[in-house]
């Protein structure tokens, strides 16, 4: 049954790309001695390690200098830089920018939930405008700081700079690491020169390109969009940015560290995972014997 489920189901010239408990009974039927309920089906694949049903999506790394990029941002948050164990001053910020956050303002009030009934919400709206979300996440105490701007860019990120750094943790800080990544706002070394005249002590850091995931913003973010904006239902842009706001407080009042357990050697190992799979998928060209 197992085996029927993980079967890519478009090689079988059916052309379902997912596949019913239903479905799966009807197909086990040609390969089982005897007919298999629906529910069978699901207690069997619901017990089983392989959830065939499930994906998510996935950057490969691409770019040539991905481990020797990466390598530097997991270093800092196992406090070292350049091979040298940070000072306990020193202050390491993830950063980056949340785009286009709509303020969507239903047609109809959402009705709340009732006994056997879920939420209501009304799936037509107005658009109420966007704004940007950017944020800085101090990684070694759990805060956030951020800011609301109705668009992003160099200025926008100066701005944000301009709020944190003249706090005194990271004023007096020996060096601020800022990790961030390749988005226009602060792409190149440009940028860095840029970060590095403003504030002799901050240090721009550069994940590898497509690899948010090593951004430990991201992780915020992610809490911000499943706590906060869904579902997405605000009257107007003001709203929205309270709302944004006050969850910033909230997590600032009981601040906690990201439990990063990714090291450098987890990557080099999936790298070296990747780098097999692709070498056992590539084709093997045919060997030509020279003539004589």
């Amino acid at each position: 049954m197992v085996s029927i489920a993980c079967e890519v189901v478009a090689r079988t010239g059916n052309p379902l790309s997912r596949q019913s408990t239903s479905d799966l009974a009807k197909r086990a039927q040609e390969e089982l001695p005897k007919p298999i309920s629906r529910t069978t089906v699901w207690e069997i694949l619901d017990a089983d390690a392989i959830k065939p049903w499930q994906y998510e999506h996935w950057l490969f790394p691409r770019a040539a200098d991905f481990f020797t990029k990466a390598a530097v941002v997991l270093d800092l948050y196992e406090g070292y830089w350049q091979g040298e164990r940070l000072d306990p001053f020193d202050r390491i910020l993830s950063s980056d920018e949340k785009t286009s956050i709509q303020a969507r303002m239903r047609c109809h009030e959402t009705l709340g939930p009732a006994p056997g009934r879920r939420r209501r919400v009304e799936a037509e709206y107005e658009r109420g405008g966007a704004l940007q979300y950017l944020a800085a996440w101090d990684v070694q105490e759990g805060l956030v700081m951020g800011r609301c701007e109705a668009k992003t860019g160099m200025e926008p990120f100066g701005r944000l700079v301009q709020q944190v750094m003249p706090r005194p943790e990271y004023g007096c800080a020996g060096q601020v690491f800022w990790v961030v990544d390749n988005g226009t706002s602060h792409r190149g070394a440009a940028s860095v020169n840029r970060l590095r005249k403003s504030y002799a002590n901050a240090i721009l850091v550069h994940t590898p390109v497509h690899a948010s995931w090593l951004n430990q913003i991201e992780v915020y973010f992610s809490l911000l969009q499943r706590k906060v904006l869904t579902p997405n239902d605000s009257t107007n842009l003001l709203e929205l940015a309270l709302r944004i706001r006050l969850y910033e407080e909230l997590t600032n009042k009981e601040p906690k560290p990201f439990d990063w357990k990714f090291t450098k050697y987890d990557l080099f190992a999936l790298l070296q995972r990747l780098a097999k799979r692709e070498a056992a998928r590539a084709p093997t060209l045919p060997t030509s014997t020279p003539s004589a």
